[in-house]
């Protein structure tokens, strides 16, 4: 029970860095959801086969704390992540969890009942420690283990040995032949965690916007260039009474000049009766 609690606090700097960001980043929802409803399963299972006190105190505990890193997570999770996790939740922690308790009450009773359940607790709490899967293709993708915390890994890897040896203890197959799958799983993560730690991380073209980003030769990313056309501006045309100010300036001057001309021919003709009197 102790192992298995700090397992579940294991989380808690990644949902720290959720709330100090305020962005869910590239955190998935789903090992939650699954955790959630598996810790459900395993309160059903005990309270039917009784005398399970360590189950029932133990996933009660991560019942309530699996539902406070969901509430997290949907407090700052973009639009999209909060209807794909709402819909996994209604879907397997109402309905399947539902049709669960619905047809074991039904169709079974007494040690069946223990058996079928428990049966379906092995094949969910296999889904557990698959849920991971969609994290570790993530680390591979990108080759950065920004995403799989190394204590969650290390944590669950103890708690799935401490669970099967348990199981063994109590001659409870279903308690321990799922955390079989549970070491294999934990083992393969902190495998990923020590190849990729010093890796290099590759963003993945897709998460890169073409509007905003293109792709160089040499793999890198640089801004896309924006265009900016500037017009010469003209001198715009003179309103319409500076027009018709300048025809008639134009005018006058004309004038002018025609009446000076005028007086110059009247004189040059005066000189010459002149010089024809002489």
């Amino acid at each position: 029970n102790i192992i298995s609690f700090m397992t579940y606090l294991a989380p808690l700097p990644t949902f720290y860095r959720i709330y100090k960001n305020k962005s869910t980043e590239g955190f998935q929802s789903v090992p939650y959801v699954v955790a959630l409803f598996s810790a459900m399963l395993w309160i059903y299972y005990a309270l039917v086969k009784s005398d399970e006190t360590l189950l029932i105190t133990i996933n009660s505990a991560g019942c309530v704390i699996e539902t406070l890193y969901i509430a997290v997570y949907l407090a700052y999770a973009p639009k999209k992540a909060k209807l794909f996790t709402a819909k996994i939740l209604l879907l397997i922690n109402v309905g399947v969890f539902g049709l669960i308790l619905l047809l074991t009450l039904l169709l079974a009773a007494g040690q069946n009942r223990v058996v079928l359940l428990g049966w379906v607790c092995v094949g969910f709490s296999v889904s557990v420690f698959v849920a991971p899967l969609s994290i570790i293709r993530q680390v591979v993708r990108t080759r950065s283990v920004e995403f799989m915390p190394f204590s969650l890994s290390l944590s669950l890897t103890i708690s799935a040995v401490v669970w099967f040896l348990y199981g063994l203890l109590i001659k409870d197959k279903y308690v321990a032949l799922p955390n079989v799958l549970g070491f294999t799983f934990g083992v393969i993560q902190m495998g990923l965690y020590a190849f990729y730690r010093n890796a290099t991380p590759r963003v993945p073209a897709k998460e890169v916007a073409d509007d905003t980003k293109q792709a160089s030769v040499d793999g890198t990313f640089k801004v896309a260039e924006h265009v900016v056309t500037i017009a010469k501006l003209s001198v715009p045309p003179p309103p319409a009474e500076e027009a018709i100010a300048k025809q008639e300036n134009d005018k006058a001057a004309a004038a002018a000049k025609e009446e000076d001309t005028q007086g110059k021919k009247v004189a040059n003709m005066g000189s010459n009766n002149a010089d024809l009197q002489v």
